[in-house]
Formats: C-alpha cells, structure tokens, sequence
C-alpha cells in the first residue's frame, strides 16, 4: 500500500481539498505518508493494533452473540485541525458550558430562564432528567458540570456545528490519550517537525477541576466511582484513576456517617472529598432514587446538599443535555452571557411543535430523527438511509409520542483519510473535544482535538464504536515553521520526549 492523495468534490475532506492538494495542517504528514514505502504503512497499523491488544484498550458491546469486550478500532493515519481554527472552536466551547453551567444553576433555583420565555416550561418540567432533590441548591462554585463531551461535526460547506453536548457521565477521554501514546510507540516519525498540542497533561488538569471545586482545594481527596468491571466504560474510569492518582472504588467501599462520605480501607475509613461519579443519576442513592440501586452509596445525596462532598458530574445536569433543551442553547448563550453563540448549533427541529412536527413528517426522507431519551447512536433513523418502511414505522412512533423525538437535516459530514483493506479512502467522522470547568470561565480548559470518531463503514455516518465506529489520532497543528526538535525513530522513548519538548 502506499498513501495516495484523493479528491472530495462531494464533502469537506479534513486534511485534502477539493482537487486533491493537502491543506496547509496536513501538508506535512501527507509528505511524511506519501515517502513511506510500499507496505511500511500497514506494518505501522499492524503495531499500532498490536499495542493496543497489549494495552488492554477495549470497550464492551452488550448483546452480541461474538462476545462484549473489544478492542476500540484504531486507525493510524491522524486527523490534523489547523491550531488557529482550533482557537476559534475553543472559545465557542467555554462559551457553551460557561452558560449552561448557569442554566443549570437557575433551573434548581430562581428558573428565570423559564419564567421569561428562554426554554418552554413544559420541556423542564416534564423533563425525565429534572432531579427533584437537586432543587433550592447550588453546588461550589456554581459549577454542575465538571466534565462535558461536546460532539461536533463539520458540513460539506466547511462549517463546524454542535451537534449535542454531553453533561452526564461522558467518556470517550482515555482513548484520547492512549491513541497519542499508542502513535508514539508504533509511528514516532510521523511527529517529526511538528508542532502539535499535548493532551498527556489532561489527568492532571481533571484532578486539579476536581479539587478546586471542594473547600479544601489540592488538598481534597478525589476517588473514581465505577459501576464495576462489567461496565462498557470500565477501562476508562480505571485509567483515569490510576493516571490521576486517585482511588478506584465502587458503591460497596464507601459510607456515609453523618451526612460525610468514608472510604472504607485496611487502616480504617478516610474521608473522601470529591467523587468523579461514573455512574448515572438513578444509581446514586437507594434513598433517593432507585431504592434498589447496589452501585450507589445510601445518604450520598444528603452528604452532598450538606457540602460535605463535591460530586462530579453534579446529579441532575442531564436536564440541559436534552435534546430538545439542545435546541435552545443559542437562546442560553444570549440570555446569560448577553453573547452570540460562536459555534452554532445544527438547525433542531421539536416534534411537539405541530408545525415542526409537520416539516418532520414530510421529509422525513432527508431527516435525522432522534428519540430524546435515548444516547449512544441507538434508536436513531437516518432517514436518507433507511427503507421506506422504516421511514413509516419512525414516523408513526413520533405521531404517538411526538414530545420523545427531534430530527435534524442530514448534514454531510467532513471525512478523513482512513486505511480501508489495501487502500486509502475518505470515511466520515465527528469530534468531542472535552471541556473542564474548576469554578470560572478563566479555569475552565478545553483538551486540544479531542476523540475523533470514525465511521469504518463506507457512506456510513453512525461513528459510535458500539455501531462499528473506529478513532484517530487527532493533531491541533500550527502549520509554521517546523520546530528545531528532530525525532529519532530509532529510539520511541527519545522520540516522544523530543515531541514534548516541542510542544511546551
């Protein structure tokens, strides 16, 4: 195989124009790929797979027959976004959650935004994410969202929207950092001469936004609370614990003792500060939600309406990742910020308005249709896609529920060049970049690229890895001058030093 430039008249290519010619970020790894010889490419993703079997990086699928633990699909070739661009995508992003921090505030609280018309009260109040215990409290800080996954995609225009904001228990993080690592190990020399940004520091910056969000500041103890092994995430919340330094535990290692949270340990209990929750709302606390929930801790919920204990995510931030609230956003950014939003949102239309809902079912046939409870790709119809009885049954169901669905314009997502068998071919792909929030806008830290997923399956769009999706490598380049610092290709531990080195 050798790495040949393509041309995508039809959508927006991330690292090729129209006519073929590499964009200015990616000029240099096209030259980098294009001098490799024949078969050196596929001997590069052979390793690169190889390590990450070695590395234990896999996810679950539940319900397959072939078995639930796999290893995340990996493809060599990164995705390089031009590091001024990227500024622009940054600030859009703090903007974001800087206002739905405060959205979130004045739900559990004043309800401003609902009482001056921001978001329909109906779409709150019978919002299956509103937690009632969370009323008439503010969490330190302000702060309800410590840790957001934002998707976004790019239309064949060029344009970058927003395509949801993930404010419950996101994950994707670890990936993030394990395809740089894995990159470095198995192709150090395609760093040569770049200046990319770092992600290595991420664990450190997620322990230092937990903590600033307790009273004790660093001196706060952090632990990770996991469902358990079997969960599909798993792999994830042990890694961050161990590159944070925190403990990993589960609902069974920790108590309450009045209304302060313990770990339990062979020296006897210590108290725990802030809990990095990996686990959704209703498993929190038998006494207050799932009464029969064994993942959670009884009496954490009155530990932390006490201040005792910082949780992060906060319970009951789901309410603003809706996706209909979603649709609303824009009017957040406004009426909080007294701003314009700078990464818009893709055009969302409410199946419970008649006249949406009207649009919706008329071309239906051109639309993305989404249940609004449902995450990770599942009940989703594509409608350009999908047979026309498919098409009738989505429709009937959002006739019978019309408030459970949204749908959207297909949008054409950007691609980029992906190992497909013996050949290179453009696949489709999104982003989540992810975004801390320690308590101010000034705080708050945007991770340089971020996951970017890819949708292995030609003309496919559904880039979930529980769909058949696979991930890259994603480089926030400046495309100046190369830097002074030369790789090694002989040495990957020198070689990865030197790319530090360069990126500080």
């Amino acid at each position: 195989m050798r790495f040949q430039p393509y041309a995508s008249p039809d959508c927006f290519d991330e690292s090729f124009d129209a006519d073929g010619r590499a964009r200015d970020q990616a000029d240099l790894i096209t030259q980098t790929l294009a001098g490799l010889s024949d078969g050196e490419l596929e001997r590069h993703q052979q390793a690169a797979e190889a390590t990450m079997l070695d590395m234990g990086i896999t996810f679950t699928v539940y319900g397959q027959e072939a078995g639930t633990e796999r290893i995340f699909p990996f493809d060599i070739i990164p995705r390089v976004i031009d590091a001024t661009e990227w500024a622009d995508v940054e600030r859009g992003l703090k903007q974001r959650i800087t206002a739905l921090n405060l959205f979130i505030d004045d739900l559990y609280n004043d309800q401003r935004s609902v009482a001056e018309g921001v978001v329909p009260r109906s779409l709150i109040e019978g919002n299956d994410a509103l937690r009632e215990p969370c009323r008439g409290f503010s969490p330190p800080g302000g702060v309800w969202n410590h840790v957001t996954g934002t998707d976004l995609v790019r239309d064949k225009d060029g344009t970058i929207y927003v395509l949801e904001d993930n404010l419950r228990v996101p994950s994707g993080v670890s990936y993030v950092l394990e395809n740089r690592e894995v990159m470095k190990r198995t192709f150090p020399t395609a760093f040569r001469g770049q200046k990319i940004a770092p992600v290595e520091d991420y664990p450190e910056r997620l322990l230092t936004a937990l903590q600033a969000c307790s009273p004790l500041g660093a001196n706060a103890r952090v632990v990770v609370l996991t469902p358990g092994i079997f969960n599909s995430a798993y792999f994830e919340h042990s890694y961050l614990a161990q590159q944070m330094g925190a403990e990993l535990v589960q609902g069974s290692d920790l108590t309450v003792v009045d209304d302060v949270v313990y770990m339990r340990t062979t020296k006897g209990r210590e108290r725990v500060d802030v809990i990095y929750r990996r686990i959704d709302d209703a498993f929190l606390d038998p006494e207050v939600f799932k009464a029969d929930s064994v993942l959670g801790v009884p009496g954490l919920m009155r530990a932390w309406r006490a201040g005792n204990v910082t949780l992060a995510n906060a319970p009951g931030c789901g309410v603003a990742d809706d996706k209909a609230v979603y649709a609303f956003v824009p009017e957040i950014i406004r009426f909080f910020l007294g701003e314009e939003p700078i990464l818009a949102n893709v055009p969302t239309y409410l199946c419970s308005k008649d006249e949406d809902r009207e649009k919706v079912l008329a071309e239906i046939d051109g639309m993305v249709v989404k249940p609004t409870a449902e995450s990770g790709g599942y009940g989703i119809l594509i409608g350009p896609h999908a047979s026309p009885a498919e098409r009738d049954a989505a429709a009937e169901k959002i006739r019978e529920d019309p408030a459970g669905w949204v749908a959207q314009p297909m949008l054409t997502l950007s691609t980029v060049p992906t190992i497909i068998g013996e050949d290179i071919e453009g696949r489709h792909v999104d982003l989540r970049p992810f975004i801390l929030c320690g308590g101010d806008a000034e705080s708050t830290y945007v991770l340089p690229g971020g996951l970017t997923r890819v949708a292995l399956r030609k003309g496919s769009t559904v880039v979930n890895s529980s769909q058949g999706g696979g991930s890259k490598d994603t480089w926030v380049v400046d495309p100046g001058p190369p830097t002074d610092h030369a790789i090694d290709a002989r040495d990957p531990d020198a070689s990865a030093q030197s790319q530090s080195q360069s990126q500080d």
